[in-house]
């Protein structure tokens, strides 16, 4: 592994947020997660509000770690993919566990990038890896800032490699992020997750 995908130090969790373009985004991603990776994965997705999200479902099958749709209050499992609900916003709370939150919709959305990547930081400081996918609005730009603020890792997709860009772009504009990487550049580094929670 380059020098310009390893991470260098241990990460207990990992956010995710997408918008158009992200469900194959994602099959590139979690596809690469090492099955012995002990960081806990959690993932917002916009999707339509009004039915239920089947991607808990869809990725089982691509990913080598346990999936499941977030349940409020639930404990987090290290090794384990948590996509958030359809119109529910999911957060991080100290334990840490799980929170689901109909609140108002930011930039939008419910669930919202932001208030997943903002409450994820709080717990996890700079053991927190913030990924920034292809999307067409604003929402994670503010999120993606609060890792870093927090000492987290951020990486965004490579803008020319999204399908749209434009949440990338926000993000960027915001603050520049640690890593911009074409998404075979970011399953590289999920590749580098350290299996067994050892600083790599």
């Amino acid at each position: 592994m380059t020098a310009s995908v390893s991470l260098g130090r241990q990460i207990d969790a990992v956010v995710i947020g997408a918008s158009a373009g992200g469900v194959e985004a994602l099959s590139v991603l979690l596809s690469a997660v090492p099955s012995g990776t002990k960081a806990a994965f959690f993932i917002v997705l916009h999707l339509p509000r009004d039915r239920p999200s089947m991607l808990a479902e869809i990725f089982a099958r691509k990913c080598a770690l346990p999936v499941r749709e977030a349940e409020d209050k639930e404990s987090v499992a290290p090794g384990t993919v948590y996509f958030a609900p359809s119109n529910y916003h999911l957060l991080v709370d100290q334990g840490p566990q799980l929170a689901l939150s109909a609140d108002e919709l930011v930039h939008h959305s419910r669930p919202s990038i932001d208030v997943l990547f903002e409450s994820a930081a709080d717990v996890y400081g700079n053991r927190l890896l913030g990924v920034i996918l292809t999307g067409a609005n604003e929402d994670g730009a503010a999120g993606l800032a609060a890792v870093q603020e927090g000492g987290g890792i951020t990486v965004v997709q490579q803008p020319e490699t999204a399908r749209s860009p434009q949440m990338i772009l926000s993000a960027l504009k915001l603050r520049p992020a640690d890593k911009v990487l074409p998404l075979d550049g970011i399953a590289a580094l999920f590749e580098t997750l350290a299996p067994q929670g050892v600083p790599i």
